[in-house]
């Protein structure tokens, strides 16, 4: 139990004390701003799990523990882009897929992005390596076996231990601006299909997806073989849907497609109906014209057009100088979208 709660700090009478007043201070404060709101919220959620089952209120407590321990530990690195590395913990560094792990993760560094790895041997181990300890998050778990931390990030404040799998895969993607999937077993086949879900059906910001394969080898290749022909063939998923992932046999071609995602695209942000995409330089107008055409089918009603910040986005005060076009989204297919970023960085490297 003791590693169970290594996270979760020692709560004193002296603690207790400073959250009572905290407590009432958040629930009598008379602001209208959203961290107020969503103080007051969550003091009330709180109170309201009072008659819950004790197992109940042990999973809640957990949860809030390692969310906010988590969220303490990211929150310095958030303007930095980072990768998620997920791969088999069983490789061994003798094996030529540990050795593309180590150089992808020096790859993504060179680019400027950080990594975030599962924190345990194998892929993981070695993708810290490339990228150094400095650079890399570690997102643990708790198992009977295989998943101790890797010597390399063990001691490092950037790691950070979850005991249920699905806190442990928000921080995985919400913290992300990339995904490399390295051949692994269900672990990672759960982690590829987790952000593949999360990506098509709009519950995850677009970002690029790598799959890692050595020249000559069919992991992926087979998967893929088996998207087209199963889930394709069948219409479980549309064609558009392919454009999340990439296989990638250099790790310096997948960390440059990686940094070329966000080379003219930089975010979305919703606003009501409205979706503004801010973009790292300003498109001509040819090229709103050419995304006017290609993707009317996202278009709701109206255009898509050239926009300032709105007032919705004076809580990023450090995106407001970004250039932006903004349209009433219809949300009717994630891939689309995709493809239209995809777009956006072509039509942005002729500028």
């Amino acid at each position: 139990m003791e590693n169970q709660d290594k996270n979760k700090p020692e709560i004193t009478a002296n603690d207790q004390q400073k959250a009572i007043q905290a407590a009432q201070n958040i629930l009598t404060s008379d602001d209208k701003d959203l961290r107020s709101h969503l103080n007051k919220d969550i003091v009330l959620n709180a109170l309201s799990c009072q008659n819950l089952d004790i197992l109940d209120l042990k999973m809640i407590d957990r949860v809030m523990a390692e969310f906010q321990h988590a969220a303490r530990v990211f929150k310095p690195y958030r303007p930095v882009r980072k990768v998620s590395i997920f791969g088999s913990a069983r490789v061994e560094e003798k094996n030529p897929y540990y050795e593309l792990a180590v150089k992808f993760g020096r790859a993504v560094v060179a680019k400027q992005f950080m990594a975030i790895t599962g924190a345990a041997d194998g892929i993981m181990a070695a993708g810290i390596e490339g990228a150094r300890p400095e650079n890399s998050f570690g997102v643990n778990i708790l198992l009977p076996s295989e998943q101790a931390p890797a010597k390399v990030i063990q001691d490092d404040p950037k790691l950070v231990t979850f005991k249920y799998f699905f806190t442990r895969k928000v921080f995985f993607v919400m913290e992300a601006d990339a995904i490399a999937l390295f051949p692994g077993g269900f672990g990672t086949q759960d982690e590829g299909f987790e952000v593949l879900t999360l990506l098509q059906t709009g519950k995850a910001p677009p970002m690029p997806i790598v799959l890692m394969e050595l020249p000559g080898e069919a992991y992926w290749e087979t998967w893929d073989k088996f998207i087209r022909q199963q889930l394709l063939a069948r219409g479980f998923i549309d064609q558009e849907d392919l454009s999340f992932y990439k296989i990638m046999h250099s790790p310096e071609e997948a960390a440059d497609w990686i940094a070329t995602y966000y080379s003219t695209y930089h975010s979305m942000r919703q606003v009501y109906s409205r979706l503004v995409i801010r973009l790292e330089k300003e498109l001509p107008d040819s090229a709103l014209t050419i995304l006017n055409e290609q993707f009317a089918d996202l278009v709701k009603f109206g255009k898509i057009f050239k926009t300032q910040a709105l007032p919705e986005e004076a809580d990023e005060p450090e995106l407001a100088a970004k250039p932006r076009i903004i349209f009433n989204y219809n949300k009717k297919s994630a891939g689309r979208l995709n493809q239209m970023i995809l777009k956006i960085n072509e039509l942005g490297r002729a500028v």
